[in-house]
Order: structure tokens, then sequence, then C-alpha cells
């Protein structure tokens, strides 16, 4: 009987778990790691430090973490990506961790999305990522223009408004004012 070998690949490489290509070159780098990783409500950045028996988690910031800041709006959308990624940068440079490099993992890039946002926001908190700045967001979307200009424009169809903004009129919001609400967020994050 004939001998046959199988070589299989890392068992996270065949769930689509890790690139691990992608993942050498971030590691080589020797440096802290923001990870950014993002989901249908919400958006999460941590500072990870590699160590060979296990990367070591630092701290990590959720979008949730906005309420106690006041925040009213969604948790999964650019502003709130934005101001995640500033408390993750803010807390990282008290901590005494100011060079970074982005992980964000088995995402896609796509240019201006809310896992640049987040960059975007450890960026202007003092952090030094490299990146190129055509990828962020511009600052229009960031605070939330689009969201206000799009409230606007529906506001007079009252149950697609009342649907699509739910959770902003829930939370006492008026969608129309979330540029200013953004604002004064990010200036509590500031303090």
């Amino acid at each position: 009987m004939k001998k046959i070998n199988i070589s299989l690949s890392f068992k996270r490489k065949r769930e689509g778990k890790t690139h691990y290509k992608k993942r050498l070159k971030i590691l080589l780098s020797n440096k802290f790691r923001l990870v950014v990783r993002k989901s249908l409500n919400g958006i999460k950045a941590s500072i990870v430090e590699y160590n060979p028996k296990g990367d070591k988690i630092i701290f990590t910031v959720d979008s949730k973490t906005l309420g106690k800041f006041g925040w009213k709006g969604n948790t999964g959308n650019l502003p709130s990506a934005y101001l995640t990624g500033m408390i993750a940068g803010k807390k990282a440079v008290q901590s005494g961790i100011k060079e970074a490099i982005l992980d964000i993992g088995l995402n896609n890039s796509t240019k201006g999305s809310r896992l640049y946002a987040a960059l975007a926001g450890a960026l202007d908190a003092g952090m030094k990522i490299p990146s190129n700045t055509e990828v962020l967001p511009p600052k229009e979307r960031v605070s939330g223009e689009h969201i206000s200009q799009y409230a606007q424009s529906i506001k007079n169809d009252r149950p697609r408004y009342e649907k699509q903004f739910y959770t902003y009129l829930k939370n006492g919001l008026n969608p129309e004012d979330i540029v200013k609400h953004f604002n004064d967020v990010k200036g509590k994050i500031h303090g």
C-alpha cells in the first residue's frame, strides 16, 4: 500500500480567520497594533502587543463606551467609529503608546469606511500610525453631515423617518442635529 502525504494549512487559515502573510508583515514591524473590528451595530478598537505565547491585549474600547460621554446616536456609523478611535488613541497616548500599526484583519480595505474613521480618530488623538490620508473619510462625513442631510430629505415621509431614525428619536436626539451633538461629544472626549 502506498503512503499518501497530506499537507494541511493552519486551522485558522482554513477557517478564514487569519491571513498569515499579512499578519507576519504587521508583526515584523515590532510595534503595537491598533486592531479595529466592526460589526453591524458597533466597532471595537484595541491596542495589542505581540507575544510568542499569544497576543497581549493592552485595552479595548467599544463604541458602546460612547454612552459615558453622552452619545445618543447609532453606535455603528462613521461618527461613532471616529469617536471610538479617538477614545482608543487618547487612552493609548496616556498609556505611553504613541506609535502603532493599523490591523484591519480580514476586513476589506474600503476608502472612507468605518475602519478608517476609527483610524482618523486615533490619529487626531495624537497617535502616529502609518497611513495614506486618501483612505480616510472626509471630515464632513465623519461629523455626520451626510446623516443630517438624509434626515432632512426624508423628514416629510414621517413613517420612513421614524423607522430610519428610531434609535436617535428614542434617545432624544434630533437626527438633523447630529453634527452639533458629534462636536459636543468630541469636546467631552478631548476634555
